[in-house]
C-alpha cells in the first residue's frame, strides 16, 4: 500500500537586500563603462595642466629675484573654471542620463532605498573626481614650477601657501561634481541642470562684489569665490575698503555646498515618484 505525499507549492526565497558596497560597485561599473568618461577626464587634465604652463610662460612678472609662490600661474582661472564646468556636468550626467533613458526605474525597482542609490552615486563621483582633481592640481604645480625654475623663481611644495592652494584646487573638482549630481537629482533634466550648474558655479559670483557687506557675504559663500581665496597667498591690504573672505569661511563654503545639495537630493528622491 502506498502513501500519497502532500505536495506544497515552493516557497519563494527572498533575495537579501543590496548592500551599500554592492551599490558602489554597480555605480562604478556604470561610470567606467561609458566610453566618454576616460576621454573627457584625460582631455580635461591635459587642458588644466596646459593652461598652467601657458599662464606661467606668459607671466612677465616671473623674473629672476626672490622666489615667491605665484598662485595664478600654477592655478590659472581659465583652466580651473573649465575643470569646474566639466566636473559639474559629468556629475550631473551620472543622474540625468538615467532619468533620460529610463534606467532609473529599473534601478529603483532593484533597490527601493533610493536615498542609498544617491549616496552611492555621490561616493563614486567624489572618489573619481578627487583623483582627477589631485592629478590636475599636482600636474599644474609641477609644470609651472619647472618653467619658473628656468628663471630661478620656482618654489617647493613646502613654501607658504602652496599646500593650501594645491589641496583647494584638487578638491574643487569633487565639490563641483557633487553639486552637479545633487542638482541633477533635483531637476532631472539635462539642459536645465547644466544651465543651473554653470549659472551657480561660474556666473553668479560675478554679479556680486566686495564693496558692500551684504554683497561680499553672498559672493564669499559661492564655490568659485572660495577657491579664489584659498588659492591666493596674500591677505587684504590695510587700507582696503572691501570685505575680504576669510580662509576658514572659504573652507566652510567648500564643505557646505556638496553636503547641502546631496542632502537635499536624498530628501527629495525619497519623497517623490521616479
Amino acid at each position: 500500500m502506498t502513501t500519497l505525499a502532500s505536495v506544497s507549492p515552493a516557497t519563494p526565497v527572498a533575495e537579501p537586500p543590496a548592500r551599500f558596497r554592492d551599490l558602489l560597485a554597480a555605480e562604478w561599473i556604470k561610470m567606467r563603462s561609458l566610453r566618454s568618461t576616460p576621454w573627457t577626464i584625460g582631455l580635461t587634465v591635459l587642458f588644466v595642466v596646459g593652461s598652467a604652463a601657458a599662464a606661467t610662460l606668459a607671466d612677465k612678472a616671473a623674473r629672476p629675484g626672490p622666489a615667491d609662490f605665484l598662485p595664478f600661474d600654477a592655478y590659472p582661472a581659465a583652466g580651473y573654471w573649465t575643470l569646474m564646468l566639466v566636473a559639474s556636468s559629468m556629475g550631473a550626467l551620472t543622474v540625468v542620463s538615467e532619468y533620460g533613458s529610463g534606467l532609473i526605474r529599473a534601478t529603483t525597482v532593484a533597490v527601493p532605498a533610493r536615498g542609498s542609490v544617491v549616496l552611492a552615486k555621490a561616493a563614486v563621483a567624489a572618489a573619481l573626481w578627487t583623483a582627477v582633481g589631485t592629478a590636475a592640481s599636482t600636474g599644474s604645480f609641477l609644470v609651472s614650477q619647472a618653467i619658473l625654475d628656468g628663471h630661478h623663481a620656482g618654489v617647493a611644495i613646502t613654501h607658504p601657501g602652496v599646500l593650501r592652494a594645491l589641496v583647494a584646487s584638487a578638491l574643487l573638482a569633487p565639490v563641483c561634481a557633487l553639486v552637479g549630481l545633487g542638482l541633477g537629482v533635483l531637476l532631472r533634466h539635462a539642459a536645465g541642470t547644466m544651465v543651473t550648474s554653470v549659472f551657480t558655479l561660474l556666473m553668479l559670483p560675478t554679479m556680486f562684489s566686495e564693496s558692500n557687506r551684504w554683497s561680499a557675504d553672498i559672493q564669499h559663500a559661492l564655490v568659485s569665490a572660495a577657491w579664489n581665496r584659498l588659492v591666493q597667498n596674500w591677505g587684504p591690504q590695510p587700507g582696503s575698503l572691501g570685505y575680504t573672505a576669510t580662509v576658514p569661511g572659504s573652507w566652510t563654503a567648500y564643505t557646505l555646498w556638496p553636503l547641502i545639495t546631496i542632502a537635499l537630493a536624498v530628501l527629495v528622491v525619497r519623497r517623490r515618484d521616479v
